[in-house]
């Protein structure tokens, strides 16, 4: 009975019309800029897009704050106190380079970068702290029937998840010395409107109608349409029970390589022209080329299990894979 009165009284609180205002950094980002269009329609919020500079971008319902550049973060404190909820999503995206330089920045921006507005964010009365961090920090790839949960062992594989995952334990800590809370979300891939990367490069594939040597691999992978993305995050701003977790989240169905082409192939009108060629050798190609990283992505395994987000704060995913992924092709 306890247990029942606890989440019927959480229910009650997350449904008060308590009004704060957001801030979201990475406003002209791909997930920032769909996450202030969708905040700014939310009548108890009032939404306000930092950008590097007020040149690079606005935005029509939101207020605008210029922070300059993460790395080297001015003291912003003063702008801050106004502000509910900060929902980190700006930072240095994940990509093939292991220069010096690169790995500098990359732990400057993503760690050092992410500690300085958090810090900033507390000293000004900030109530809470999301931040958007990645599926990498558990690792690269799951064991078939084994997917990833809040609970599994931190292990990168790359200077990107390592990256996310110092800043997270230097949140955590953060929370502890201040009391500001800290909500971590960790997704996989994202999809939807505007989504570049190796992503895009499938649709391009897809679009020629070119024989792809895909049909024989058998792997399952979590993702999660960027829509269902935004709808966590909005749930996290003001959910009571979200305080001081992680989450792992997706879009709740799983799908193989060749579902993925086949959903794409429809969603865009096209056919979908497979060939089954043994794994093994698919991979032995992909070392030839140099593309071993991206083929493994194409046949690996890599799944999330979303219960904690579902039972904890009721979250289900309002967008399928197939919807999702109408709307990226449209």
């Amino acid at each position: 009975m306890l247990c029942l009165f606890n989440k019927a009284y959480v229910q009650i609180f997350y449904n008060l019309e308590i009004f704060m205002n957001v801030l979201v950094t990475g406003s002209n980002g791909f997930v920032g800029s769909a996450l202030i269009e969708h905040v700014a329609g939310i009548r108890k919020y009032q939404v306000i897009a930092a950008y590097r500079s007020l040149s690079m971008g606005s935005t029509g319902n939101a207020a605008t704050l210029a922070i300059g550049d993460l790395g080297s973060l001015a003291d912003i404190t003063t702008s801050l106190r106004a502000v509910d909820v900060v929902v980190h999503t700006a930072g240095l995206a994940h990509v093939f380079n292991t220069s010096r330089n690169f790995l500098d920045e990359l732990h400057n921006i993503n760690v050092n970068g992410t500690v300085n507005l958090a810090r900033q964010a507390a000293v000004a009365g900030v109530r809470r702290f999301i931040f958007i961090s990645s599926v990498k920090v558990n690792g690269n790839e799951t064991q078939p029937g084994r997917p990833y949960s809040e609970l599994s062992p931190i292990a990168p594989v790359d200077p990107y998840g390592r990256s996310k995952f110092e800043a997270e334990e230097k949140l955590r800590q953060l929370a502890d010395e201040t009391g500001m809370e800290i909500v971590i979300i960790r997704p996989p891939l994202v999809y939807g409107l505007g989504v570049k990367g190796n992503f895009r490069r499938l649709l391009h594939l897809v679009d020629l109608g070119i024989p792809l040597p895909l049909g024989g691999v058998r792997n399952q992978r979590s993702l999660i349409a960027l829509d269902n993305l935004v709808d966590f995050i909005i749930t996290c701003i003001s959910h009571p029970a979200a305080a001081n977790q992680t989450f792992l989240v997706s879009d709740g169905e799983d799908l193989s390589t060749p579902e993925l082409l086949q959903c794409l192939g429809k969603a865009m009108n096209k056919p979908v022209r497979l060939i089954s060629l043994p794994v093994n050798v698919i991979e032995f190609s992909a070392l030839l080329v140099r593309r071993k990283k991206e083929v493994k992505m194409l046949c690996g395994n890599l799944q999330v299990n979303i219960a904690r987000a579902r039972e904890m704060l009721g979250w289900t995913p309002p967008v399928t894979i197939a919807e999702g992924l109408r709307r990226t092709v449209a």
